[in-house]
């Protein structure tokens, strides 16, 4: 069994460059269990990196402030957002500025997600009465939403690392976190008690709905870019896709032989990455339900009766960069893959022993991957620029389904070009 296909010379493949490492300090409790970094999270803006470093406990940092400490050597981070200075109100009501600060937040039990949200004014809540609110969301407002292990849900304000929610629904363990990127503060949740559940934080996280459907944890779930439609994936060979207007589920999509463990939505919308223990990530077209893409792990492939047992080769998560090109892998054979859409086989590998979470930062210059013993570590993404053709590509998939696209009175390869088929 090899890591890569007969026509890949693994000793030709581009290596990674590792960038930087952040180490979880010695924690006095059991090392042994409950020191992993389950997961790790850029801020939306840019401002914050923050990763669960093991025993119940978060770190949130100033994403510039880790650029200047890492040797980037030549790379080109010119374009990073730099630290963004709060706005906060003195006694006089005039705004005050100051920077970003480092905060360790003890959650109280083993952190499994996060995520961070933000909040647009002008989106509503979906709750009706909406007279009274304990909390005022402005402009400047950042969440942080810790998924912890005995079902609790706590949000923190990063700026200030105060606690000011505790959502208490779930029966089980918090597996995943995501807010819709819309910035209506829309929050939901994935739990091993075999449901997600949708919050409105903007009515004081108020649960306006229970999603029923997985059979057994569900492990992951991600909002589209225009946060219509949520996929959730878990214990079983299904990806579901949900429509959150009607909070109804869309489809399933069928093609997995093992447990699906991670997905995530291309910057457009027009493409779906789905990971799962059958050594496989899966790129699907999510309008259609139709398979695009296959990027296997292990070579040759299991066969369906035998896809759980290359347990050395189990895909744990699985990144969509913001070029819309490239995606990251990681997997139990201790290699970082990163992928180009385009190829079948790996762009760039890196050395990752006992990885098991991966994200990309917000402009996509950066990737960050958490392992079992607390730490983070950070490669330099791939350079590439991309062409015309995919810029117009995406642009035009951010308004277009498929089946839209179908339909333009253009040439069928520009139809299979904008459908993601060549």
């Amino acid at each position: 069994m090899a890591s890569f296909p007969d026509f890949v010379n693994e000793n030709e493949l581009a290596k990674a460059r590792p960038i930087g490492e952040l180490l979880a300090p010695v924690a006095p409790f059991d090392q042994k269990s409950g020191r992993e970094t389950w997961t790790v999270a850029f801020a939306p803006d840019g401002s914050y990196f923050a990763w669960s470093q093991g025993h119940r406990i978060v770190k949130l940092v100033p994403w510039s402030r880790c650029l200047n400490d890492f040797s980037v050597g030549t790379a080109d981070f010119s374009n990073v957002a730099g630290p963004r200075r709060l706005s906060r109100q003195n006694s006089d009501g005039q705004l005050q500025r100051s920077e970003p600060r480092e905060h360790t937040i003890d959650c109280g039990d083993i952190v499994w997600g996060l995520a961070f949200g933000s909040s647009v004014p002008e989106k509503q809540s979906r709750c009706v009465n909406i007279e009274w609110h304990r909390f005022k969301f402005g402009q400047d407002q950042l969440l942080l939403a810790t998924g912890l292990n005995n079902g609790r849900i706590k949000i923190w304000d990063v700026y200030t690392g105060k606690l000011l929610l505790n959502l208490m629904d779930h029966t089980e363990v918090v597996r995943d976190l995501t807010f819709a990127p819309d910035g209506s503060l829309m929050l939901v949740s994935a739990s091993r008690d075999k449901t997600l559940r949708v919050w409105d934080l903007k009515d004081d996280g108020n649960m306006v709905k229970v999603l029923r459907g997985h059979q057994n944890w569900v492990y992951c779930c991600a909002f589209s870019p225009d946060s219509a439609v949520l996929c959730s994936v878990g214990a079983g060979k299904a990806v579901f896709l949900w429509d959150m207007d009607k909070y109804t589920l869309i489809r399933k999509l069928e093609g997995h032989h093992n447990d699906v463990v991670s997905c995530e939505f291309s910057p457009d919308g027009a493409l779906l990455a789905t990971a799962s223990y059958d050594t496989r990530v899966i790129v699907w077209d999510p309008h259609v339900g139709s398979v695009l893409l296959e990027l296997g792990h292990l070579f040759p492939p299991p066969s369906p009766i035998f896809a759980g047992g290359a347990n050395d080769r189990w895909v744990r998560s699985v990144a969509f960069c913001h070029d819309g090109l490239h995606i990251a892998t990681v997997a139990d054979d201790r290699l970082l893959r990163f992928w180009n859409i385009d190829e079948k086989s790996p762009q760039a590998v890196a050395p990752l022993t006992n990885g098991i979470c991966c994200a990309f930062s917000t402009d996509g210059s950066v990737l960050a991957a958490g392992s079992r013993d607390g730490s983070v570590h950070f490669w330099a993404s791939p350079r590439s620029i991309s062409s015309l053709q995919h810029l117009c590509r995406m642009a035009l998939r951010r308004v277009l389904p498929t089946d839209k696209v179908q339909t333009l009175p253009i040439p069928p390869r520009m139809v299979e070009y904008l459908s993601y088929k060549i």
